[in-house]
């Protein structure tokens, strides 16, 4: 049967315009409309290394178990540990995320997402900073200009030069590519340099001193000549971006980890965003990130409203506390500062330095996930995940910021539970139930 306008949860592009043909009987999937990534997530509603049923490892070795056996284990765990971890990765929907942060505050718990191993610098930033922002719609109906800082969209966010960034024809962009100019920001030759119209190849991490020469630049000021051998980019060349960005009639900039994960880290993202508010004393012009998972922005407004910190939330106190490099995931396994963790939808295991990693294998540890992963591997207790967008509805928070309901096109294929959020609401009932006892 086929289903369209489908919402892709791969990326934080969350491009709404998926076709998919499921066929139930022979197991198999056409997807139309989707990049190569989204293609191959969608193709896990049919694959046969989908984690289909329940595991605990028992004495060493890892058996099949009933549902209500991995959630009791899971549930003792988590109450007989006096500093669980809790990590509610991106792959899944607001609503699960938010039953598990309740489940985090319960236990007096340390709660983190992807965001602490990548845009977190970006977050920080926008923090000290405040940020000019807009839509992805209102850069594809009115930009003329487009910048990508430190970001390689053609590869990493493969749909979103066509669907907002370059391509498309606006309102005020019939000519879709014709009427932009597109400039580049990026110490590499990567296909989205090759496709623009400047590339601007500065030195591995100069982001800041170019950022802070083109904000002199902008406030009619010479900056000293040393810049050109810091950033490896002609006085000149820097004065023709700012005259371009001054002309054009709405500019609309994208920063990526190449940014935010240099020196400087968030300060570099802080000049950004002041750059960007002094720009829009010449012409409009709008900042934002190219976020890499589906919803790893949705934590971050989730936790922000929730508890009033986007990330690194420590509940050990009875309140929220947040302190990057304190209370953040790596930090916590660094300083062995944690005795057991609960991962849903993230593979935590191999995202992270190998003395955290070890550590978090030697401890007590619960995955909820969809397929076989290092951390899956590692776990003591493996609940199978629900494929959101795809089995369940809920919400993301695309890469604008922009909240986006999705609707399932299939049916959860586990009889104990529709959804993630479903799962957690049965853990945290258990938890309840064993913490009051």
């Amino acid at each position: 049967m086929v289903y369209k306008n489908i919402i892709c949860p791969v990326c934080g592009g969350s491009c709404d315009d998926v076709q998919v043909d499921l066929d139930t009987e022979n197991r198999t999937i056409d997807v139309q409309n989707a990049c190569k990534m989204g293609n191959a997530k969608f193709q896990e509603v049919v694959s046969s290394h989908r984690i289909l049923k329940p595991t605990i490892r028992e004495n060493g070795k890892v058996k099949d178990v009933s549902w209500e056996e991995a959630l009791e284990m899971a549930a003792d765990i988590l109450v007989n540990a006096r500093r669980p971890l809790f990590f509610l990765g991106s792959e899944t929907s607001c609503e699960a995320q938010e039953v598990g942060l309740h489940i985090a505050e319960y236990l007096g718990a340390p709660a983190d997402s992807n965001a602490t191993i990548c845009h977190g610098p970006t977050v920080m930033g926008i923090q000290e900073s405040g940020m000019v922002g807009a839509t992805a719609g209102q850069a594809k109906n009115r930009a003329d200009m487009t910048v990508y800082w430190g970001v390689n969209a053609l590869e990493s966010m493969p749909r979103h030069m066509s669907k907002y960034g370059v391509f498309p024809r606006g309102y005020w962009t019939k000519r879709g590519r014709f009427d932009r100019t597109m400039v580049t920001v990026d110490p590499r030759v990567t296909p989205t340099a090759v496709a623009s119209d400047l590339h601007l190849q500065l030195n591995p991490s100069s982001d800041y001193e170019l950022l802070s020469a083109m904000f002199t630049i902008l406030n009619g000021k010479e900056p000293h000549p040393s810049v050109e051998e810091i950033t490896g980019i002609p006085i000149s060349v820097m004065k023709q971006t700012v005259e371009m960005m001054k002309e054009a009639n709405f500019v609309a900039m994208y920063v990526g980890l190449g940014v935010s994960s240099s020196y400087g880290k968030h300060r570099n993202i802080e000049i950004a965003l002041n750059f960007v508010k002094e720009m829009n004393n010449y012409t409009k012009c709008n900042i934002g990130a190219l976020r890499g998972h589906c919803n790893v922005a949705g934590f971050n407004q989730l936790a922000s409203y929730l508890y009033g910190y986007p990330f690194g939330l420590d509940f050990m106190k009875g309140y929220p506390r947040y302190n990057p490099g304190e209370t953040t995931t790596v930090d916590l396994l660094r300083e062995k500062d944690v005795d057991a963790a609960f991962i849903m939808s993230a593979d935590l295991v191999n995202h992270i330095p190998a003395d955290a990693a070890k550590y978090l294998a030697d401890i007590p540890m619960i995955c909820l996930d969809i397929a076989p992963c290092p951390s899956t591997t590692a776990a003591d207790v493996v609940l199978p995940g629900v494929i959101d967008a795809m089995e369940c509805d809920g919400t993301f928070y695309r890469l604008d910021n922009v909240p986006v309901y999705f609707e399932p096109f299939t049916d959860s294929p586990f009889p104990e539970t529709k959804s993630n959020e479903d799962t957690l609401k049965q853990l945290f009932a258990k938890v309840k139930a064993k913490k009051e006892a």
